[in-house]
């Protein structure tokens, strides 16, 4: 599939919400693929969407392409179902730090337990008496 018989966008495409630096800034994609984003970005939006209906081969493809993501292919529809991963789906966040260690207790000083004082309920009824 080549670019020049995907339509261009009658815009830039930005997604101020999800990248509100610009898609080169964002440290997701690389410089290519944040041109094949401002260019074709928005005809690829409404191609899903449903708002444009595919005029050539390549944009029949890509329609089809989005029922079955894992069979894309070209650079184009490989940037979209990245684009769609990025914001659609929860981010995956990685910690130094485990649950486990967190949680455990070995290197942390354990402290002595005081008793708490119980008192009667004979000496509570002289309290209030």
């Amino acid at each position: 599939m080549s670019e020049e018989s995907f339509r261009f966008g009658q815009k830039s495409f930005t997604d101020d919400i999800n990248f509100s630096r610009g898609f080169r800034k964002s440290g997701d994609f690389t410089l290519l693929e944040a041109e094949v984003l401002s260019l074709y970005g928005e005809t690829m939006l409404s191609l899903e969407a449903g708002i444009l209906e595919p005029l050539t081969l390549e944009e029949n493809n890509f329609v089809r392409m989005l029922k079955q993501p894992q069979k894309a292919k070209t650079k184009l529809e490989l940037v979209w179902i990245k684009y769609i991963k990025l914001t659609r789906e929860p981010r995956r966040f990685h910690s130094l730090h485990s649950l486990h260690s967190l949680h455990s207790t070995s290197h942390k000083p354990k402290a002595e337990k005081t008793p708490v004082p119980v008192l009667a309920v004979e000496s509570l009824q002289l309290l209030h008496a």
